[in-house]
């Protein structure tokens, strides 16, 4: 099976606590939510050796006998195969007074001797703020209800306390989700990180770096950083890419870092994926040992062959591949290929208008499109403030574009902004503001779909607004009940998560304007146009 490990396997082995962390997860660890919930833990074979690596410890007359050898530990694997269960029963581990994750000396055979870390505190990070079961912390809460050390514990909502033999506060652990704050891991003993190729925010870059930093303040806890995650997309900067490069680079000989330790299983990118044979190969390369429990394979076979299917997402998630997403509508690479930031829009230039947005949860958007070039450009950005969006503020802007350019129409998708809608179709006329419904699945794919062609063509360039490039890329697909004449499944754009703070309503408003800018063509304008600058 093909796998990535930095560093590789000393030909001495080096020594360990794992043997101690596995017996002490075995004897009070228990199978979080899911089918066999709360039955004694197994430990797999494979995450034997995971741990026995991660709990590596410097041997005697090294200068730093006794103390962890990796500061972070990184588990890469495909989708479904417990990492974060798998995690949360090392933080277990990590909290309990006495789990045997720190090396206080060795016994007569050389073997470190493993005890409790004083006053743990435990951030839990994960990327969404969901309050679901599927967090980590959600999933320690449930391991901890049904193990015999649960009542070491004091189990809350939002916290769990760590409890000495007194019944007093030892130690903490915290659910980060969303967006961690430097200070969250001020007093690190452990940490994990949930899902990292999906912190792409740069508040969230930043605050990762902080809290890995935050594992150097406690020298005496010996802290360190776990992370457990799927492939994520190479064409986006994330925690994960970063922390991948950077196993790569180590691997290669580019750099040298004997602090962490990097294991991910995957299958070949070179695979076939043509017959049933070809994918269930596949998936069991990539699920190793793993295979025999994480999943229907047969049902993935079958999932591969769907037309829906994704086929980049599949790969991502069930082969462990980095590869660039299909989910995401736009490439964000060649959008920055089409920036013409030189290009000023005179007064006068006949434009079409798209606009998108909210009142109040997200952005609001007005993009123009020269009908001549197709040239896009932002007329209008508008994020909420504490009282959301000011209508009043949108309508100085309609009424700007329209005084300053010759505008054919506007396109808007009304809801929440019916009102205002109104109002412009009585100053401006009702021939050129027209309601354009992004709820309508098949129209707004097709527009979808052409917009993303003009891209792919070169047909559409654009002013390298950032706010605007960062919604393009925000953009995923949406997979709709309706297929094109090729038969080709059609898709609309929406968030990646419904509760994502990425924003995606100037690319609407953008969608929405090259549709305008289409209609226009095919009504004969740029002839229009054309005759207008000769004089005719």
């Amino acid at each position: 099976m093909a796998t990535l490990v930095v560093p590789a396997l000393d030909a001495e082995p080096w020594p360990t606590l794992g043997p101690q962390v596995c017996d002490f997860i075995e004897a009070f660890g228990r199978y979080g939510p899911g089918d066999i919930a709360g039955q004694p833990y197994h430990i797999t074979a494979d995450f034997r050796a995971f741990l026995y690596r991660a709990y590596e410890v410097y041997p005697q007359g090294h200068r730093l006998e006794g103390r962890r050898r990796f500061r972070r530990c990184y588990d890469e694997q495909r989708k479904g195969t417990a990492k974060t269960e798998r995690a949360m029963l090392v933080a277990m581990a990590e909290a309990h007074p006495d789990g045997p994750v720190r090396c206080d000396g060795f016994d007569a055979n050389g073997n470190p001797v493993g005890v409790g870390v004083r006053s743990p505190y435990i951030p839990l990070v994960s990327y969404t703020v969901e309050q679901t079961e599927d967090l980590g912390f959600y999933v320690l809460r449930a391991i901890l209800e049904d193990s015999p050390i649960g009542s070491d514990f004091d189990l809350g909502l939002e916290r769990i306390l760590v409890l000495d033999d007194r019944g007093r506060q030892a130690g903490k652990v915290v659910p980060l989700a969303g967006s961690p704050a430097a200070r969250d891991g001020a007093r690190t003993t452990f940490q994990h990180f949930d899902e990292p190729h999906r912190m792409v925010l740069p508040r969230l870059m930043r605050a990762h770096s902080t809290m890995v930093e935050n594992t150097y303040k406690r020298a005496g806890a010996d802290a360190w950083t776990f992370y457990t995650s799927t492939a994520g997309d190479p064409n986006e900067e994330s925690v994960a890419r970063d922390m991948r490069q950077y196993a790569e680079s180590v691997a290669k000989g580019q750099v040298d870092d004997p602090r962490m330790f990097f294991f991910s299983r995957f299958a070949p990118d070179q695979m076939p994926m043509e017959t049933p044979d070809d994918v269930r190969a596949f998936l069991i390369e990539a699920s190793g040992p793993n295979a025999n429990w994480s999943g229907d394979i047969d049902a993935l076979v079958s999932r591969w062959f769907e037309p829906k299917t994704d086929k980049a997402y599949f790969k991502r998630v069930w082969g462990n591949q980095w590869v660039a997403g299909g989910q995401r509508a736009f490439d964000s690479a060649r959008w920055a290929e089409l920036t013409r930031a030189d290009i000023v829009v005179p007064d006068k230039t006949l434009i079409v208008l798209g606009f998108d947005g909210s009142r109040f949860d997200d952005h609001t958007g007005l993009i123009g499109t020269v009908v001549e070039s197709g040239h896009q450009f932002v007329v209008g950005h508008f994020p909420p403030g504490p009282d959301g969006i000011d209508p009043a503020a949108v309508d100085a802007k309609v009424q700007e574009a329209f005084e300053r350019w010759d505008v054919w129409r506007i396109y808007c998708d009304p809801p929440k902004w019916e009102e205002s809608i109104d109002k412009w179709s009585g100053l401006y006329g009702r021939s050129r503001v027209v309601s354009w419904y992004t709820n309508r699945p098949k129209q707004a794919a097709q527009a979808c779909r052409l917009y993303k062609r003009a891209m792919d063509d070169g047909e559409l360039s654009h002013d390298g607004d950032s706010a605007f490039a960062n919604h393009i890329g925000n953009a995923y697909r949406h997979l709709e009940d309706y297929m094109d004449d090729d038969e080709q499944p059609l898709w609309t754009i929406r968030k990646e998560r419904r509760d994502s703070s990425n924003k995606i309503d100037l690319a609407m408003a953008g969608i929405l304007s090259w549709e305008a800018r289409g209609d226009a063509v095919a009504s004969g304008m740029t002839q229009r146009k054309h005759y207008i600058t000769q004089g005719f």
